[in-house]
């Protein structure tokens, strides 16, 4: 039979982390937001809890959970129900460890994954969004010339997370005179290279994860930095893995509007009766909840094809143009419903709101 649902080990691991999100991430996402940074006693539990390190093989160290990008989509949705802001920081190392997984060549695996897989929490991140106003990832700026058997790279990135933090970064990069996506490649950073300057990002949304503006001025590296090695890596589902990842955070940024705005429909009384029972409310809410549906189904078939080790070119498109709409289109519907209280602080849609816009704009979040 066809199944659609997850395995048990996925159950148990997504029930483990909805609980993870319900005590460690609700209560303190509008401090964060706030302050516009993330506390370390944070960073740390969501590090035991292997969110973002536990699929690296134990010949490198690690837990050795089995490689399943449709798995990751699970735990980033549930972090996002809780804070997609917390999640983005979370899960930020796994943009650069995942790709090394699927990607990286053997000496590159040994070299970097075990200081991935220690007890605390280290900062990786894809440094991938650039500073264009139509982002599009066949016409990146960011250059690495080859040169005297090491690579010159010169660009800028944006929106990175975790930037000031990271201790590496995967830099994508044009390289060579090949036109589109094909002549990308992918280029492992240390953040002390000369050349690398690293400044914060004032963002509107998904404040609790602090992005960077990172910025290579003939930063240099070695050959062996290329990801993949001579061979170089498949950019295209690099980049699919972190798209799909961004919008499985949508996806519970989108369950939780949906949740809270039912409870409040149900609460709030006007006229003699609950705004849940006007047609108007009612109708949002469950147009809101058909559409859910169709982005988690739209992500899930994404990921399982990146499990499959397909391209997923397809798949990943459709559901960024239609997740990308409805999760915008559910969060305004979330502020509408909850009407003058959706415009201040007291309640957390209008910042779910913003984190919404965030997500439907960016590439480069985390990877799954």
């Amino acid at each position: 039979m066809i199944s659609f649902d997850p395995t048990e080990e996925q159950e148990l691991i997504r029930d483990s982390v909805r609980e993870f999100a319900a005590s460690e991430m609700r209560e303190i996402a509008r401090a964060c937001d706030e302050a516009e940074r993330v506390p370390d006693e944070f960073l740390e539990k969501s590090w035991e809890l292997g969110l973002a390190n536990a699929q690296i093989p134990e010949a490198y160290g690690g837990a050795g959970l089995e490689r399943s990008p449709i798995t990751n989509v699970l735990v980033a949705e549930e972090l996002a129900y809780g804070c997609a802001g917390l999640a983005a920081a979370a899960l930020a190392p796994a943009s650069l460890i995942h790709p090394l997984l699927d990607l990286g060549s053997e000496d590159q695996k040994k070299a970097h994954l075990p200081g991935f897989a220690g007890s605390g929490y280290r900062a990786g991140a894809l440094a991938l969004h650039e500073q264009h106003f139509s982002f599009e990832l066949a016409n990146l700026g960011t250059l690495a010339e080859p040169k005297n058997g090491e690579f010159r790279i010169t660009g800028t990135k944006r929106m990175v997370p975790m930037g000031e933090r990271a201790e590496l970064f995967l830099v994508v990069a044009r390289c060579g005179a090949r036109e589109g996506v094909a002549g990308l490649e992918a280029f492992l950073v240390p953040a002390d290279t000369p050349g690398v300057s690293v400044q914060r990002e004032k963002t509107m949304g998904l404040r609790a994860a602090p992005f960077a503006r990172v910025e290579f001025d003939d930063a240099r590296v070695s050959a062996e930095a290329q990801l993949g090695g001579e061979a170089g890596c498949d950019v295209a589902r690099l980049a699919n893995l972190a798209r799909t990842a961004s919008l499985a955070l949508a996806l519970g940024q989108s369950r939780a509007v949906l949740d809270f705005a039912i409870d409040y429909a149900r609460e709030r009384v006007a006229f003699g009766q609950p705004i849940g029972q006007k047609q108007a409310i009612a109708f949002m809410l469950a147009e809101m909840r058909i559409e859910l549906n169709s982005m988690r189904w739209l992500v899930w078939q994404a990921a399982s094809q990146l499990e499959r080790g397909n391209a997923s070119n397809r798949e990943t498109r459709l559901a960024q143009t239609y997740a990308n709409r409805e999760a915008m289109k559910i969060a305004d519907n979330g502020v509408q419903i909850f009407g003058g209280h959706g415009f201040i602080r007291d309640y957390p849609i209008e910042m779910w709101f913003r984190n919404a816009r965030a997500l439907t704009v960016l590439e480069g979040v985390t990877a799954l």
